[in-house]
């Protein structure tokens, strides 16, 4: 995504920090000033990455897992590299963990709870309050809080099924996981967001990729431009048209003193006239002014002769006086579709077409009146009934790339490309052109308040974080998900700009092979008992095969709807997204062990091998993880020749200085 989601995560630490905001963290590697308290802007990660680690013994606990299990699965994420530097920076990966682990842990701490208990109640509470936090801190915790509505809904449907259980008992169960598991987290996750934009009401970064009307309720940068813009928009108006697409980026209907060529690279014709493009800039060749067919003035009358939907205009560029045209000759970029263009009558049989009909698409929530940054209007070119488009296309040198216009059926063009909104606005009262250049460099100020609902907003903001994509771009740490599951990348976050020191997201390698070798034995497993407990054979009792498949469901579903979805994303994509589910991993290692040691080795000297290799593992995990101290901390400094030898894979980018 292109737009960055402004996480207010970090926003307390930062207040009992006394951050204030004055620096605004926009390049990576810049130094910051002395009196930003940095520690409390890393408290909240650093916290939840350490509430991690008991919370990992605490849901191996929960799913029947000795102590001895737990302890293990407890110590190998305290191991882990990886997570030890992403919870040192100011990053949300340990965050969106604790609660990925905190709303696990809750909802099995309700389940295995007597029913006598109602305090279990307070634990399904606190899983619809984790889940909704998983989800606020991204997207992505939504695929785990599916995968928990899931199991809830498998064990009220055995709860339903249960006749000991009296029908009374059943309904009050049913509304209370419900409340608890859907109204509440969508009630908190909908107040956060109240809290988010009651709190961050100013103008920032990204805005421009909102539409007008959530860029004009915020303070500074659209709304001291737009400030006291008349509202509806009349004859005679002055006005930039901005596309509501926001890819490749945001723009404005544009023209300026360049022709089409007259041949273009593939031989076909044009009309010569003016270049008509959408331009990603504020400029003063934005400006249109919206005349009626029937009158020659270009100024507003008195009183204001409001537009409405399905209105009759002509729009005149302002800077140029032309006229905007359509017709039936193909577009540069886009054969398929009309050109449009600024009409200049060359005397030869090519007649102006330039009259547009106002379609306001969202006239049933706002008004049949044209107005200023509310309404969605699409253009319709009155003689070919085609749409004025934004292509998104690049045009060639001689287009200065700026991007391409055109205009197309209704029913052939992609519905949102094809909407404008009116962004700046003034009534005109300039009728001489020299006069109306001049007026078009000086906005007006007139007192207005145009809010924007809290409702809308959250609609919008939700819309634009599924939708809007990032600009394709690679990073020289970008990397495809299966490169993960073998670590063969790295991502370096800090180097001392004189020494070796240095922090890299580097895992434990050691942990990382015990972790991938679990899920395939896991699935090994699983496959062997349900191929012979479909023959009849059952290797283990039922209360052993459920709490197998129950670790399965949590520790591989977890790491399945934490990493799957990865696949199918085109974005920018690195190490860091994949420790979610990788935590799920590293849960399920002591499990599978402790379930091969009780229930499948029945001799004692088999067991007391496994005690071994265990033994041997854990050994194998600390040296790892002491070998790999000095680039998770930064220090010790080590030499060249050192930092060479932790290059343990060659596709690792470990900087280093020789001397």
């Amino acid at each position: 995504m292109s737009i960055k989601r402004i996480q207010t995560t970090t926003t307390r630490g930062a207040y009992l920090g006394g951050f204030e905001g004055n620096f605004l963290w926009n390049r990576i590697g810049a130094e910051y000033p002395s009196g930003v308290c940095v520690w409390s802007l890393r408290l909240v990660p650093a916290v939840c990455g350490a509430l991690c680690v008991p919370l990992v013994y605490l849901l191996l606990l929960e799913l029947g897992c000795s102590h001895y299990a737990a302890l293990g699965g407890a110590l190998l994420l305290l191991l882990e590299n990886s997570l030890i530097v992403q919870s040192r920076f100011m990053l949300l990966e340990s965050v969106l963990i604790f609660f990925l682990l905190l709303s696990f842990f809750s909802y099995l701490r309700f389940h295995n709870s007597p029913s006598s208990s109602w305090s279990r109640y307070c634990w399904l509470l606190l899983t619809g309050a984790s889940c909704a936090g998983a989800v606020g801190v991204k997207y992505m915790g939504l695929f785990s809080y599916l995968l928990l509505l899931g199991v809830a809904s498998l064990h009220t449907w055995q709860l339903i099924g249960d006749r000991a259980v009296s029908h009374a008992c059943v309904c009050v169960e049913c509304v209370c996981r419900c409340v608890c598991l859907v109204v509440v987290p969508v009630l908190l996750y909908v107040l956060w967001f109240y809290a988010h934009l009651s709190l961050l009401h100013r103008s920032g970064p990204h805005d421009q990729l909102m539409s007008s009307a959530f860029q004009a309720s915020l303070e500074g940068g659209l709304s001291r431009i737009t400030q006291g813009q008349p509202i509806e928009v009349a004859y005679g108006s002055q006005v930039t048209l901005r596309s509501s697409v926001s890819q490749p980026v945001p723009c404005w209907l544009h023209s300026h003193k360049a022709n089409y060529p007259i041949r273009y690279e593939d031989g076909r014709g044009s009309s010569h006239q003016q270049q008509v493009t959408c331009y990603p800039f504020k400029d003063v060749n934005n400006w249109w002014i919206i005349k009626d067919p029937g009158r020659q003035e270009l100024v507003v009358s008195s009183p204001p002769r409001p537009i409405r939907h399905g209105d009759v205009v002509q729009l005149l560029h302002g800077m140029t006086s032309r006229f905007l045209n359509s017709h039936d000759v193909a577009a540069p970029m886009s054969p398929h579709a009309q050109e449009v263009s600024g009409y200049i009558d060359f005397n030869v049989s090519m007649p102006t077409q330039n009259l547009w009909r106002v379609d306001i698409s969202n006239r049933k929530a706002e008004s049949e009146v044209w107005k200023t940054i509310l309404s969605e209007v699409r253009l319709v070119h009155v003689n070919t009934s085609a749409v004025l488009k934004l292509s998104g296309v690049s045009l060639p040198d001689w287009g200065f790339g700026q991007l391409e216009v055109v205009s197309d059926r209704l029913n052939t063009a992609h519905q949102s490309r094809l909407v404008w909104t009116v962004e700046e606005h003034r009534y005109g009262i300039s009728q001489g052109q020299k006069e109306r250049e001049v007026e078009l460099h000086s906005p007006t100020h007139i007192d207005v308040d145009r809010n924007m609902s809290f409702i809308n907003k959250l609609i919008e903001l939700q819309w634009k974080m599924l939708t809007v994509k990032q600009e394709e771009s690679e990073h020289k740490y970008s990397s495809s998900p299966l490169e993960w599951i073998t670590m063969e990348t790295n991502i370096a976050y800090w180097l001392h700009p004189s020494t070796n020191a240095q922090i890299h997201l580097i895992g434990n390698p050691v942990t990382w092979g015990v972790a991938n070798l679990s899920l395939s034995a896991y699935q090994l497993l699983a496959l062997v008992y349900l191929l012979r407990r479909r023959r009849g054979i059952k290797d283990i009792p039922d209360v052993v095969w459920a709490q197998f498949l129950q670790v399965g469901v949590v520790c591989v579903g977890g790491w399945g709807v934490n990493f799957l979805p990865f696949l199918l994303m085109e974005k920018t994509l690195f190490l860091y997204h994949y420790l979610p589910a990788f935590s799920f991993l590293l849960l399920l290692c002591p499990a599978l062990l402790e379930h091969t040691h009780t229930h499948l080795l029945s001799l004692s000297s088999q067991r007391r091998m496994v005690c071994v290799c265990v033994l041997a593992g854990a050994c194998s995990v600390y040296l790892s993880y002491t070998t790999f101290c000095p680039l998770t901390y930064g220090s010790p400094e080590l030499s060249a020749n050192q930092l060479k030898a932790l290059r343990w894979r060659d596709s690792w980018d470990i900087l280093y200085r020789r001397r």
